[in-house]
């Protein structure tokens, strides 16, 4: 059957077959008319929205020669006088005639629209989300229209998520989307109904006093940005909170354990459920505060463990090779020797922690040479406990960049300033994986790459640690950081 995806890299399919459908602008003719629906585009429309404001001479000569080879590709089969059925002529232009089953975008749409109880509509948005496979219409960013249908896709994608939310928390499901739920309000935090839904999750599994602090950051972020404070919504939620207005939430499961009969676990938090070691965090910072904090939250996660601690970059170097941790958190100012240095000399030894640097704000310069260095990422030290756990296990997974919207802008900041110590350049990788490199550059985890390129999860990790063999690279950050600077990537444009 013939398929169409442009929920991610744009392609038209015969099975598992994927078909030549020619140049970038050729493509663009075929997507433009995907994102019509079915409905007739007029030629002069495609002209005018394939070169905004400049289109050639013989513009019209040339989307008839594009839909003439797009039928050839599309309907191989088809004989040379015998009419399209697939890209058909529709005055005064064309049209895409195809099912809502063979668009993976139209689907989306219907599925994300579905209603029903709460088991339906969590399966409808279960498979929506499942058919995102990465950013759409990307390789288009430059014209006008796909950037308005993407930002649409977009907009339902969110909605997707909240809506399958909503009915897991109908279902009971609070604890397996506390840590979704979490990364989606850091990532969206003016979206209201993230916080909504975080703050129900959180105050469903026991976690009151988390709940609130997630209504207490949303109003935050709200007045710095917008200078507004809560919604009648969420300030109402907050006060049958305060007040225990709501449906009084369930024990956590270690307070519902029998005794442990049914569990071979001893109970202890550093094992968790698995009973995987814990992650050993070693904390760097010059205040003595700071790091009795850090030291609390890392006690009192599970799964998660101290190190150590240090007070000086010199320390922090000796306290590494004393103790191997699994993860350090540094902090980029500090007496004796800086974090920058410290970061610099722990990364150049064998088999290194991941690094994780720690700022107030911190200059964009110092940040910036940090993730030249291999580090995993930073984080503020005014983010909230349940950000930096997430950091911290992110940056253990080695999958994604700790924050990447907020990491891959400060990369692009400095983009063009190559660094004469860096890796060498691309040259003699192949396209495969130039397209890995990519998309690693955009931030995308590896099962998000996978779905992208339509490849099994162990082989994109496979491709990652052979960059990173190729170029002499510790971390993926510094896989962003040479994209960037080698021009494969630009700011603001399309990856």
């Amino acid at each position: 059957m013939l398929t169409f995806t442009a929920l991610g890299p744009f392609q038209a399919w015969t099975g598992d077959t994927p078909l030549d459908l020619g140049g970038q602008r050729q493509r663009a003719v075929l997507a433009r008319l995907l994102v019509a629906g079915g409905r007739a585009v007029p030629v002069t429309t495609l002209i005018d929205e394939l070169w905004p404001g400049r289109p050639p001479a013989q513009a019209l000569s040339t989307i008839q020669g594009y839909v003439s080879r797009l039928r050839r590709a599309l309907e191989p089969g088809r004989a040379p006088r015998e009419e399209a059925a697939v890209l058909v002529s529709a005055a005064p232009g064309y049209a895409l005639r195809a099912t809502v089953e063979q668009v993976d975008a139209w689907r989306f749409e219907g599925l994300v629209r579905a209603d029903g109880d709460p088991a339906a509509v969590w399966a409808a948005m279960d498979a929506a989300l499942g058919l995102w496979r990465g950013p759409a219409l990307a390789e288009f960013a430059d014209l006008t229209w796909a950037v308005t249908e993407a930002g649409r896709l977009e907009e339902l994608r969110l909605v997707a998520v909240e809506r399958r939310a909503d009915a897991g928390l109908a279902l009971g499901r609070a604890t397996a989307l506390v840590a979704d739920l979490e990364a989606h309000a850091s990532a969206y935090p003016l979206r209201e109904e993230a916080w909504r839904l975080l703050a129900l999750a959180l105050y469903r599994t026991g976690r009151q006093g988390d709940a609130l602090g997630a209504l207490r950051r949303a109003r935050k972020v709200w007045r710095d940005e917008l200078g507004l404070d809560l919604t009648s919504g969420l300030r109402r939620l907050e006060g049958d909170m305060l007040a225990q207005r709501l449906e009084e939430p369930p024990a956590p499961p270690a307070a519902r354990a029998s005794g442990g009969a049914a569990s071979g676990s001893s109970g202890g938090a550093s094992g968790g459920a698995s009973g995987a070691a814990p992650l050993r965090v070693l904390v760097a910072d010059d205040q003595a505060l700071v790091r009795a904090g850090l030291r609390t939250v890392l006690s009192d996660e599970d799964g998660m463990e101290p190190a150590g601690e240090a007070a000086d970059g010199e320390e922090a170097i000796a306290a590494v090779r004393a103790s191997r941790p699994d993860v350090v958190l540094l902090d980029i100012q500090m007496p004796r020797l800086d974090g920058l240095a410290a970061a610099r000399r722990i990364l150049a030894e064998d088999r290194p922690p991941k690094v994780i640097v720690m700022t107030t704000f911190g200059s964009d310069e110092n940040l910036y040479a940090a993730l030249r260095a291999g580090v995993s990422g930073f984080v503020l030290k005014t983010s909230p406990p349940e950000q930096l756990v997430a950091a911290v296990r992110a940056a253990a997974a080695g999958d994604a960049l700790i924050d990447p919207a907020m990491t891959t802008r400060l990369i692009a900041g400095f983009a063009g300033t190559p660094d004469p110590a860096g890796p060498p350049g691309l040259a003699g990788l192949s396209d495969g994986r130039l397209d890995v490199l990519k998309l690693v550059a955009r931030g995308l985890t590896n099962k998000q790459i996978a779905h992208t390129l339509c490849l099994p999860e162990p082989v994109v990790a496979d491709e990652v640690g052979a960059l990173l063999a190729h170029l002499g690279l510790l971390d993926r950050a510094q896989l962003v950081v040479a994209a960037y600077e080698s021009g494969l990537v630009t700011p603001g444009a399309a990856v």
